[in-house]
């Protein structure tokens, strides 16, 4: 459900005041536990660090970021793969391949044996 729009976006007074005091271009990092703060046009340029329930993920905030939450941008799960016997074996199908790809790219590509001195060039 979104916000009203009586209400206005959700911005942090302290996350901006922060941003304000800092130069164009500077790499410091500011730390906010806030993800549900709207990206305004002025946090633009700036490097923020989105808590992720873990550790802060540093974001960089550009112009097609503006209008959404912080909290997009720090993803909260890790995802490792889906399992099963069916991945492995088609991992395990992928792997085998490209072994035997490098294999034969290995043996085309082998340097050629250097000749005795005079037979090289077509010699008598």
């Amino acid at each position: 459900m979104s916000r009203s729009l009586k209400k206005g976006p959700y911005i942090n007074e302290k996350l901006i005041t922060k941003l304000q005091n800092l130069r164009a271009g500077e790499k410091t990092v500011i730390k906010t536990w806030d993800r549900g703060a709207s990206i305004t046009p002025e946090m633009v340029g700036h490097r923020i660090g989105v808590h992720d329930g873990r550790k802060h993920v540093e974001v960089l905030i550009v112009e097609e970021m503006v209008g959404h939450k912080l909290g997009e941008f720090a993803p909260t799960r890790k995802f490792t793969r889906h399992g099963g016997r069916m991945a492995r074996e088609e991992e395990a199908a992928v792997v085998a391949k490209e072994a035997q790809a490098t294999k034969g790219v290995q043996e085309t590509s082998a340097p050629e044996e250097k000749s005795p001195k005079g037979a090289a060039k077509g010699g008598k």
